[in-house]
């Protein structure tokens, strides 16, 4: 039980941290060390306590699983994940969603992309990888674990909106208003050609170098393999 409770207060941390340092202790912690060195205690902070969680995490024996992955929800699980690699693939360029100089003027463009599927593509992404790998390692330690990723990311998402709200005001409100939250499979017809392609390959390379971490084969490679 030690193991899972030092596991839950190394999520604890992590998530908090986040919260914490991304909106109530950012306005302070930018004054006392400057945007660029707060940036640099974030990054800190932020990394030592992921390395925490994965240590925690690592030191779980392996528990049974509440139910076994057939070749069905390994399918399902493979689809997410690509469907999160081109998410994230197409998030990068244009987002409102980030903290960037030019978020007001990207937020008054038509919506186009991945952004047609939701203004959070970067967060679903990260939540659609938690969900298939819960999907396939339905273990305790997974639900802490990779649970917390996806709180951090759909709960981040909302709380990243009411702070764009309070800073950007009409931008962002007319940005909320042409596109979703939540995912709407319609506006996949939207995705550019090259968001694709770097997608796919980013879902290829991070399937087969589940090799590099003795993890079972995933993606197209777990049939190549049988």
């Amino acid at each position: 039980m030690g193991g899972y409770l030092n596991l839950i207060i190394a999520s604890i941390a992590f998530v908090g941290s986040h919260f914490a340092m991304s909106h109530s202790l950012r306005p302070g912690m930018v004054r006392v060390f400057g945007h660029n060195a707060f940036m640099v205690v974030y990054s800190f902070i932020s990394l030592a306590t992921l390395i925490w969680m994965v240590i925690a995490y690592r030191a779980i024996a392996d528990s049974t699983p509440f139910w076994q992955a057939g070749d069905i929800l390994w399918g399902i699980a493979s689809f997410l994940t690509f469907v999160a690699a081109v998410l994230y693939s197409g998030s990068m360029s244009g987002n409102p969603a980030l903290p960037s100089p030019g978020a007001a003027e990207y937020a008054g463009r038509l919506p186009s992309g991945v952004f047609r599927v939701t203004r959070h593509p970067m967060m679903w992404s990260f939540a659609l990888w938690g969900i298939a790998h819960i999907l396939i390692a339905p273990r305790t330690d997974n639900f802490i674990f990779i649970g917390s990723i996806i709180f951090l990311a759909l709960a981040g998402a909302k709380a990243q909106e009411i702070k764009k709200s309070a800073n950007m005001g009409v931008e962002w409100e007319m940005w909320c208003r042409r596109t979703s939250y939540f995912p709407n499979v319609t506006g996949i017809v939207a995705i550019g050609p090259w968001t694709w392609i770097i997608g796919t390959a980013l879902w290829l390379f991070a399937t087969w170098a589940h090799g590099w971490f003795n993890l079972p084969a995933a993606g197209l490679f777990r049939w190549l393999a049988l």
